[in-house]
């Protein structure tokens, strides 16, 4: 990557507006933003003439210090401060680069058909060692049909002693052949092979210690920086289910430093990083500004499509009856969100279910924790305003609104609640933050800004609930760190050119093909995506 103590993008139009203006960056920061068209009383010209005024005093230094810089023309491509993924399982997306993706199986048996192809490929190859895991990701048998769900039997028969285990897309689950069953020490269930909730959790984190698994880890790491400046993404915050805060700390030291990084922590680990002096905010050693320690994460309930979200009121077509489950209980919550407050950590509660919404909300408020709900998937109406007042932010995964449009007919026919309740947070006043839980989605921010404001993938389709629907400028603003749509002098030098005004965009397949429009991404002053 290249990287530039002062460069000066000249030419760079402001999506939305006819603004043009000439960035300034000094030591990976933005030093000051000039419209070309003064007299304008545009909003981008408003906020870079009090900037005029604040640089007034050095002004007949400023030929010199142009002089001095990189000069560097935009060509009128448009400008946006970069974009964050509020919500990843880093390692788990990067290893969806190599690993069998089972997304597009409609079936139990399209499934087991994509496994054996993968098996054989990787025999002819010779890559099939017998001892080791052969692992799927993203499954979706929510979607499949009552006669189509997994069986024991099947992956048995499709696997043999070559020990598997398959990811669900939401993570909450796996599918696991009887081999692996053995080393992981899990329990399936006998008739589906299933394995849910924390005993899933425990076992997917043992893949990472498999032989040759740390050299594939980096290499796949390195490539997904290297696809996420490629759309423009500058930051992520991780809430991969390991010690996140180590892994960073060696990760930078290794040279994989092409995000800014959110290392969250979950519960099992809030002492031992207490103990170790560490705060949320706290910098990364060696991260050189780019890492730091993140929320507690914690995961309150379950998922919709493995039926475990935790309800108030029944899954439709569930016998016997279900209400999903919680994964601690509602004191446990709350002695954690204590722990955390009280020793500076913000939290980040994974609830989806609309109980499971309320008992975090009331833990909150009973400890006065700060931070966000991750999900917040169905909230009953009288939980919505509680955000704003609470002063929680709405962590939100749009491209989840689209993937389970038709399992919500489904399981949440009659729900207690609104689901996916976009529009009704943000008029209540919620700060709203936009992710995609990859591998559960892409990391893609352009995919959550098409889902938050387009409500479908396909104009063929009909907009999912179009009264939770957003405009692109406040979706947008969603998937930044700012909150804004439009840099400022003072802010980090991390920032996306583009070749199309995002706001032009009139059909959930143009917003959907942003990431070929942009041309470039800069994070802290240095270039980590530059278009051929």
């Amino acid at each position: 990557m290249t990287c530039m103590s002062a460069m000066i993008l000249r030419e760079c139009r402001v999506p939305g507006c006819d603004d043009v203006v000439d960035v300034t960056i000094e030591n990976g920061a933005v030093t000051a933003i000039v419209a070309h068209n003064d007299a304008s009383a545009s909003r981008a010209a408003q906020i870079t003439n009090v900037n005029r005024a604040a640089h007034a005093t050095h002004a007949a230094g400023a030929d010199d210090a142009a002089d001095a810089a990189d000069v560097i023309n935009a060509d009128g491509r448009w400008i946006i401060p970069g974009l964050w993924d509020c919500h990843t399982h880093f390692t788990q997306w990067a290893k969806t680069l190599g690993r069998l993706d089972l997304i597009t199986a409609r079936s139990a048996a399209e499934a087991m058909a994509l496994l054996r192809a993968h098996l054989d490929e990787r025999r002819k190859a010779g890559t099939l060692d017998p001892s080791r895991f052969v692992v799927g990701m993203r499954f979706r048998h929510s979607l499949w049909a009552d006669s189509e769900q997994p069986t024991l039997a099947a992956i048995d028969e499709a696997a043999g002693e070559q020990p598997v285990a398959l990811s669900s897309a939401d993570m909450h689950c796996g599918w696991v052949n009887s081999a692996a069953a053995r080393l992981l020490g899990v329990h399936p269930d006998p008739v589906t092979g299933l394995v849910g909730e924390l005993e899933w959790f425990d076992a997917y984190c043992k893949f990472d210690a498999a032989p040759g698994a740390a050299e594939e880890t980096d290499r796949l790491l390195r490539e997904a920086q290297a696809d996420a400046a490629g759309k423009g993404v500058v930051g992520i915050r991780d809430y991969e289910m390991a010690e996140n805060i180590d892994s960073w700390i060696a990760r930078f030291a290794a040279g994989i430093d092409g995000l800014r990084v959110d290392a969250g922590v979950y519960p099992e680990r809030l002492q031992a990083a207490i103990d170790a002096g560490w705060h949320t905010g706290d910098e990364l050693p060696g991260s050189r500004g780019l890492g730091h320690v993140g929320a507690m994460k914690m995961i309150s309930d379950g998922s919709l499509n493995t039926r475990s979200a935790y309800c108030s009121t029944p899954y439709s077509g569930i016998t016997p009856p279900t209400y999903g489950v919680l994964s601690y209980t509602p004191e446990q919550i709350e002695d954690y969100m204590r722990l955390a407050t009280e020793h500076g950590f913000a939290i980040a509660c994974h609830a989806i279910g609309d109980e499971a919404n309320t008992i975090v909300l009331d833990a909150a408020e009973r400890t006065h924790a700060h931070g966000s709900i991750e999900h917040a998937q169905m909230l009953k109406p009288t939980d919505i305003p509680r955000f704003a007042a609470l002063g929680l932010a709405a962590s939100i995964q749009p491209q989840h609104a689209m993937d389970d449009r038709d399992v919500i007919g489904r399981f949440w026919a009659n729900p207690a609640g609104i689901p996916y309740a976009f529009r009704s947070l943000f008029e209540a006043g919620a700060t709203l933050r936009m992710g995609s839980d990859a591998p559960v989605a892409p990391l893609d921010p352009w995919l959550a800004i098409s889902a938050a404001a387009f409500g479908t993938e396909s104009s063929e389709r009909e907009p999912f609930q179009p009264e939770q629907c957003l405009d692109v400028r406040t979706a947008l603003a969603a998937s930044t760190a700012l909150g804004r749509d439009h840099l400022r002098p003072g802010d980090a030098a991390d920032l996306v050119l583009l070749d199309c005004d995002p706001y032009a965009l009139e059909s959930p397949e143009s917003m959907r093909a942003m990431p070929a429009h942009v041309t470039a991404t800069m994070l802290a002053g240095h270039w980590t995506y530059q278009a051929c």
